[in-house]
């Protein structure tokens, strides 16, 4: 039977109309006031539209839109969003227009990921890569720096979880309506769907353009999903992370080489591109082939534009979670682009493997090799990535990796319940969401105790009401017995401590360590004066037989007597879940294998409503613990085996929670308020919110990167300047051979008083390059027992004379500290019109 579809749009009365407008732009997903509004029209609408502005437009009455335009308050409200909305749009005193300094008219950026948390109504997000890359689009926005998103456009939303009776997950994969999503199909100038053509082995596939506006700027989302591909291409988009291994690779060349030349046909020409992981890397591919033919260069020279003009952040802190593909997947959908890009298929495969033994090529190797700003999202992070990918850079100490570190942020507006974030208007700034300084956010302290108890207070028992309806909705489903209404009335109180996990059910998060000991556990949880009471949520991957395991061993946990009510799992993790959560709990849990977790950001987001953190010095707290408003859960440095090390951190959070997070919760005055609870939550607030959000993140990644990137760009652009740094490393490579460098420094036999001048002195061969064409180091530091030094200093040395072939480089330097000093020589490429030297590795240390 084939079935036919048509759009019908609601006939929004005259002074309702800007509600479409409204309904079209993301903007409403981290605005409270546009949130209320769709709410007034229909508050059980918009609680199953998922919060779909145009389903619950779609679905409400003709009655019941003519009530509302006659409805003076309800009118009033639409106005005032409609101001709030306009004021953002047309706002010319940005924080961009404020920093972008000159040469930055033409800067744009293009952002990629293979997943975007906007928000609940756009469903094309899993976990914490999602949620980070659309809170950096998001403040993107509010910053009004220029950053499009790339990303694909998935027929199914990612998993929704369904637990049966054991508490094993199954799923279910709903279908994304796009008549009722806050995205539009973008047409060529004939009025036909935008399309582009991409290569995809030997055949050619078509992917759709769909735009969605997010506050300032736009995410750009490709679909394979049309009549004339393939069936077999038609589902490269069904879903997210979805199919084997060959619907991956097809998935990131269509986001990858797709994006680039989605951007083409819509006319955008970004002066800056992001790589958000290792899935989109291809795109540096079609970059350098669109250069070598719009210049008519060739790849070595097209490479250096590309180089200098590429980001890359990596999110994997193992080695075995970094994308991989076998060789015979790569020749078969990239050999003809290699064609194209002029170089051997040795040569591509070698861009791809850490060392010339890898059997896999590998995304991350692939970009690590061909953007000149690379990080992690942590500082840990970056310390952990330079360790992991210091083969690449052979020879380099690993300190030096080029590898650095941009700290994970969230969105503030996105994630602050609406209450809280009145509190912070109220006592701090009317902007205080989009106003991150620290003379704004010391002003939490102001805060009444009252106000700030009796605010969270709310929260939670918001969360402890939505926890019951989910409950509630499971038990209609299951017909478990434990479920009857009498029983889930009794889930959870609000004037018990309360502490939540809620993550992806990884193996490494350990979602099971506090069940380590139940007997111990139990009396935690039933103590008489102290009770704790801890709300699970989280979905496992669909092949991660363990994540499963972990779950349906909680979700056993919480039938268990000991633990009823007290205990609970809550079904289908999403953003909206997530909000309660984060803004409800008392403490927020994380136990990660340390040091597996990049960053994390729930913790963050929990802050930002005064929950309290529970960690392991891991990912983002090992930046801030150990302190007095948060706790931070110490083992040891080494274990001799997993058991002992779960044995001991289980018993360390034991520890915590018996011994001082209990007792500080429940310590009250005569009005019954924490009093030294509120201050851990006022100290945790005033020091974690101006760092640990987006807009500082992102307001980083431009000054750091972006900026750099735009400005080499700029230089390499220029006619004939990628031919002389062709030519410059082609003469690096030929001479690198015969560089040499002797140290000839006196002996220092005696001690040097702290300031003297001490001269260092080298003999350096160059073969036929020049002293410009390199530079000579002095390192000077502590070395380190691991080899290289601990803490360094790079001190250039300068050309005094020639004898024959040999250079003499001296320098004087004054020592700063007493005690021992170390020094080493080294001699490093050096040209001005690129971002850093290190990338292809030329280093020559002395013998």
């Amino acid at each position: 039977m084939k079935i036919h579809s048509f759009k019908v749009t609601p006939n929004l009365p005259e002074n309702m109309k800007f509600l479409e407008e409204l309904s079209n732009n993301m903007w409403f997903a981290w605005n409270w006031p546009a949130i209320n509004l769709f709410l007034k029209i229909d508050k059980e609408l918009w609680r199953q539209s998922r919060r779909m502005p145009k389903w619950l437009m779609a679905s409400v009455s003709q009655k019941r839109l003519e009530e509302l335009s006659k409805d003076k308050d309800f009118i009033e409200h639409l106005k005032y969003v409609e101001t709030l909305y306009r004021d953002y749009q047309n706002n010319k005193n940005t924080w961009f227009e404020q920093n972008k300094g000159q040469g930055k008219e033409n800067f744009l950026t293009a952002y990629f990921s293979m997943e975007y948390g906007i928000g609940e109504g756009l469903p094309i997000y899993s976990g914490g890569l999602g949620m980070l890359s659309g809170d950096h689009i998001k403040s993107a926005s509010d910053l009004d720096i220029p950053i499009i998103g790339l990303g694909l456009f998935y027929q199914k939303g990612y998993v929704k979880q369904v637990l049966n009776k054991d508490g094993w997950q199954g799923e279910d994969y709903p279908e994304n309506d796009w008549a009722h999503l806050s995205v539009e199909p973008l047409k060529d100038k004939d009025g036909n769907s935008l399309t582009v053509d991409i290569p995809l082995g030997r055949e050619i596939i078509k992917a759709m353009l769909w735009r969605v506006p997010v506050g300032r700027t736009s995410l750009y989302l490709l679909d394979t999903n049309l009549p004339e591909n393939a069936p077999q291409h038609r589902t490269i988009t069904e879903q997210l992370y979805g199919g084997d291994r060959e619907n991956r690779i097809k998935q990131e060349i269509v986001l990858g080489i797709g994006g680039v030349k989605a951007l083409k046909a819509l006319g955008l020409k970004p002066t800056v591109f992001h790589i958000n992981e290792g899935h989109s890397a291809f795109l540096l591919c079609q970059r350098i082939i669109d250069i070598m033919q719009e210049k008519g260069i060739t790849f070595k020279e097209a490479r250096e534009i590309v180089w200098a003009t590429s980001v890359f952040t990596t999110h994997t802190p193992v080695i075995a979670g970094n994308e991989y593909f076998d060789f015979s997947l790569i020749k078969k959908y990239m050999e003809p682009y290699v064609l194209q890009l002029g170089i051997s298929w040795d040569e591509f495969m070698d861009l791809g493997k850490e060392t010339p033994q890898a059997a896999q090529f590998c995304m991350t190797v692939f970009a690590l090799k061909l953007c000149a700003y690379l990080n992690g999202v942590a500082k840990l992070h970056g310390k952990v990535s330079r360790e992991m990918w210091k083969s690449i850079w052979e020879g380099l100490p690993v300190s030096e990796v080029p590898i650095t570190s941009i700290t994970n942020g969230v969105h503030g507006a996105s994630w602050t319940s609406h209450e809280q974030t009145e509190l912070y208007k109220k006592y701090l700034s009317d902007d205080a969401m989009n106003n991150f300084s620290h003379s704004v956010w010391d002003k939490v302290q102001t805060i009444p105790n009252e106000e700030l108890w009796q605010t969270h207070i709310e929260r939670k028992t918001k969360l402890i009401k939505h926890v019951r309806d989910k409950m509630t909705s499971l038990a209609s489903r299951l017909n478990v017995s434990f479920f009857r209404t009498s029983n889930i009335s009794k889930v959870l109180n609000e004037n018990v401590l309360t502490i939540g996990f809620a993550r992806r059910f990884a193996t490494y998060k350990r979602a099971t360590l506090l069940f380590r000991d139940p007997a111990r556990l139990a009396e935690i949880v039933n103590n008489p004066q102290r009770p704790v009471q801890f709300i699970f949520a989280g979905k496992a991957h669909p092949a991660d037989t363990q994540g499963k395991e972990f779950i349906k061993q909680i979700f056993n946990m919480m039938l268990d007597p000991r633990f009823k009510g007290k205990i609970v799992f809550v079904e289908d993790y999403n953003m909206n879940l997530a909000r309660y959560m984060i803004q409800g709990v008392d403490v927020w849990l994380n136990n990660p294998l340390r040091p597996m977790e990049a960053s994390g950001t729930s913790g963050m987001k929990a802050a930002f409503n005064g929950g309290l953190q529970l960690s392991i010095l891991d990912g983002w707290w090992d930046e801030v613990g150990p302190v007095d408003y948060g706790w931070s859960i110490i083992g040891s440095k080494t274990y001799k085996d997993d058991n002992e090390r779960d044995d001991v951190e289980s018993q360390a959070l034991y520890n915590l929670i018996e011994t001082e997070i209990a007792p500080a919760y429940y310590d009250r005055d005569k009005d019954n308020l924490p009093l030294s609870w509120l201050k851990k939550m006022k100290d945790s607030v005033q020091a974690l919110a101006p760092f640990f959000n987006t807009n500082r993140m992102v307001e980083e990644y431009y000054q750091r990167f972006y900026t750099k990137a735009h400005y080499y760009g700029g230089i390499l652009k220029t006619e004939g300047r990628t031919a002389q740094i062709a030519k410059w490393r082609a003469d690096i490579d030929a001479n690198w051979p015969r560089v040499s460098i002797t140290d000839q420094t006196p002996p220092m036999d005696k001690a040097i008083p702290v300031g003297a001048n001490l001269k260092f002195s080298a003999n350096v061969t160059l073969g036929d390059l020049k002293p410009e064409d390199v530079v000579v180091q002095l390192q000077m530091g502590l070395r380190s027992l691991a080899g290289g030094f601990e803490s360094v200093k790079d001190i250039s040395m300068k050309n005094v004379s020639k004898n024959g072939d040999t250079y003499l480089y001296e320098v004087e330097v004054q020592p700063e500290t007493s005690g021992r000093q170390d020094y080493a020589l080294r001699i490093l490429p050096f040209n001005k019109d690129i971002p850093n030297p290190f990338t292809p590795i030329h280093i020559r240390w002395e013998i």
